[in-house]
């Protein structure tokens, strides 16, 4: 229904593409409606959505003769219907507050039409809870298909803090309404979003799929990325990992690479041995080659071996990593899993000869042996909050075995205090 009324849109975009390649008559686009200038806006929008990144300033030069067309139009102009709905599609797809503002002010709205216009300007001003309450009462499926779906986008956006599974219902409204259009793109991706919010792995899982079959020539696609990344980490517990292999393999290879790198550093910094690990190789699959091993995905299959890998296996890729092809903060998470990976590997001091010659040594307490059992372990909470790691007394002479016990649980005080390190370290860029 929206493509069949969007058709005609190309009447009007016909029209006013003689007007952008003519500046000295751009005044014969305000001969056109509203309602045929925001057709012809949305069968821009629609492009930009499947990828079509050259006609983006095209979408700029249609805000603009909207803008003034609006501006200059009288009361009579929204008597027709149609202008009415073009106004708030407009307010919608990156209008101007003011000139909203300005309408609405002059404009006499009744009913659902002046809640959708109060419920706008909030939300154009960016005020979600106001937005919120002016528009709960409007039933996105009772409007004309173009401007229901932006209205439920809306409300799905501006409930997403408070109601995310009412949120989650409203963007699936707005994808029925406007399906093929930057409605559902942008739907999709706050879909993906807010399922692994709530932690409904299938929902992501499907949202995620349907976005990255349609949309990833989007100029919006690297905000999908992002959620896409943050949702695999957060719901790697009940995610299957096949799952997000056919995802990705949806991708371009680069862009395949780039989110296995993406998964492999957050899921490492977050202790997720398993899944940083499978990002990791995945990661080193779509390399370029052996010879050219991207050092990032060295760095953070060296980050998921530390609590369980072999000093072997952490020091041979560790070894293999150009420190110059890492960003600054990728060298200080190198400097810290290296500190790491050297301090688990370091071998306790010799015992003394007065120890070596006891023939009997003290029988060590439980809270002595953890530390030792704990030194490959993988990083839990710090060892302030674990008794078991608490400055124990000094050990009973002629000991064979506190000696050790006491420069294990030094090496795990310092592994962890670095492995905190590494947690706190680029929360700035997650």
């Amino acid at each position: 229904m929206i493509r069949a009324s969007r058709l005609s849109g190309f009447v009007g975009l016909t029209l006013l593409t003689g007007a952008l390649q003519a500046p000295a008559h751009a005044e014969s686009g305000t001969t056109l409606q509203p309602y045929q200038i925001v057709r012809s806006l949305q069968v821009v929008q629609d492009r930009i959505a499947i990828g079509d990144v050259a006609i983006m300033p095209m979408q700029h030069k249609l805000l603009e003769i909207m803008d003034g067309r609006l501006r200059k139009g009288s009361s009579q102009d929204f008597a027709d219907q149609r202008n009415l709905r073009a106004m708030l599609v407009y307010a919608m797809s990156g209008g101007n507050p003011a000139t909203i503002s300005m309408l609405l002010s002059r404009l006499d709205l009744n009913g659902v039409d002046r809640e959708i216009g109060k419920g706008l300007l909030h939300y154009l001003n960016g005020q979600a809870p106001e937005a919120r309450v002016a528009l709960a009462s409007v039933d996105p499926m009772t409007l004309s298909p173009d401007l229901g779906a932006f209205v439920a986008l809306v409300k799905g956006s501006v409930s997403a803090g408070d109601d995310q599974q009412g949120a989650l219902k409203l963007l699936d409204q707005a994808r029925l309404l406007g399906p093929g259009t930057l409605v559902e793109e942008g739907a999709l991706r706050r879909s993906v979003a807010l399922a692994a919010t709530v932690g409904d792995a299938d929902r992501f899982a499907l949202a995620s799929t349907q976005y990255a079959g349609r949309y990833l020539r989007s100029p919006y696609a690297p905000q999908f990325a992002d959620a896409f990344v943050a949702g695999v980490v957060a719901l790697h517990a009940s995610l299957d990992l096949a799952t997000v292999g056919a995802i990705t393999a949806m991708m371009n290879p680069e862009q395949e690479r780039i989110i296995y790198l993406r998964i492999a550093r957050r899921a490492g910094i977050d202790g997720l041995t398993e899944l940083s690990a499978f990002a990791s190789a995945k990661a080193e699959d779509h390399g370029p080659s052996t010879e050219t091993e991207d050092p990032r995905a060295l760095l953070y299959s060296s980050l998921a071996a530390v609590p369980s890998g072999t000093s072997d296996e952490i020091n041979a890729k560790l070894a293999k990593i150009d420190r110059r092809r890492l960003s600054q903060s990728d060298q200080e998470l190198l400097d810290a899993v290296s500190d790491v990976a050297a301090k688990l590997t370091a071998t306790p001091p010799a015992l003394s000869p007065e120890a070596s010659t006891q023939t009997e040594p003290e029988v060590v307490s439980a809270d002595q042996e953890q530390p030792i059992a704990e030194a490959n372990a993988a990083p839990v909470a710090p060892a302030k909050q674990n008794p078991a790691l608490a400055p124990q007394a000094a050990p009973a002479v002629g000991s064979a075995t506190a000696p050790a016990a006491d420069d294990s649980a030094n090496i795990v005080l310092e592994t962890r205090r670095k492995l905190d390190e590494i947690d706190k370290l680029l929360g700035d860029v997650q």
